[in-house]
């Protein structure tokens, strides 16, 4: 019997083992060809080499690597911004008020979560050439401003949120708008970190939308521009792999640095 529960311990670490080795390798190798040449780097070398500061200055010279994460940067913080802002309100009111509509109107916004992207690309493309948004920061958050999957997850977690909290303060007189800031954001900071960190990621990663709406050089954004990398007849993949690595920078340590709310918020804590 016992050793059969060591057989079982066994197998279980090493299916484990396996799963991080294949998750973390991408990333190693990815760390590694930052430092290769393009050729050590197609011949599958997997060790550090010694051509990184050779990658940086040919980044520096033919990249406008500050410009496209500056770009990245600014439309992803103001997207995630607003984007928690107007979502978390819309939770918070599905679920704190009555209505009979709710509920059909919440089906109606899921049921559009099944709807792809691709084909609304032409509708909003038209519509934002006549609106004037096509190169701004604006034309790259509004599509993203308001998605049902935030809603619903941030009505979700609020199905744990004291209620009795809310009566006690409108008997003090707070207003609602007042209630959301001082006791429903403090109280739901997991969830909102949670949805902060997932929002940043589409974000930051989000290529199709920015192809199509940052058609200036001057308004690319990181993937666009790692993108770009391979667009030529040759490809410096030791370079390639440099700009990815600065690429990752931003969402490795956002999700490392809230690791514990985030886990607090996918399970719907309240604190």
């Amino acid at each position: 019997m016992k050793k059969s529960g060591h057989i079982t311990e066994v197998l279980k670490y090493a299916f484990i083992i396996t799963v991080c080795f294949f998750s973390i390798f991408p990333f190693y190798w990815m760390l590694c060809g930052a430092t290769n040449t393009s050729a050590d780097v197609i011949t599958g070398r997997v060790i550090p080499g010694a051509n990184l500061f050779a990658n940086i200055k040919t980044m520096l010279s033919t990249v406008k690597i500050g410009r496209a994460f500056w770009n990245s940067l600014r439309t992803t913080v103001c997207g995630t911004v607003l984007s928690i802002f107007v979502c978390s309100l819309a939770g918070y009111g599905f679920q704190i008020f009555r209505d009979k509509g709710k509920d059909t109107l919440m089906n109606i916004l899921l049921i559009s979560m099944m709807i792809p992207f691709a084909s609304i690309m032409v509708p909003l493309f038209k519509m934002f050439s006549v609106m004037h948004l096509m190169n701004s920061t604006l034309g790259f958050i509004l599509p993203t401003v308001s998605t049902a999957f935030l809603i619903f997850f941030f009505r979700q977690n609020s199905v744990t949120f004291p209620l009795e909290t809310i009566q006690a303060a409108r008997v003090d007189g707070l207003g609602e708008f007042s209630i959301y800031l001082k006791i429903y954001l403090p109280i739901m900071a997991p969830t909102f970190a949670a949805a902060a960190i997932v929002t940043f990621m589409n974000n930051w990663n989000n290529y199709m939308w920015p192809l199509i709406v940052m058609q200036s050089q001057k308004m690319q954004t990181l993937p666009l521009l790692v993108s770009g990398l391979t667009a030529g007849y040759t490809t410096d993949y030791g370079l390639l792999m440099l700009n990815l690595c600065i690429m990752t920078i931003p969402t490795v340590v956002l999700f490392f640095t809230q690791q514990k709310r985030f886990v607090s918020g996918i399970l719907g804590a309240v604190k």
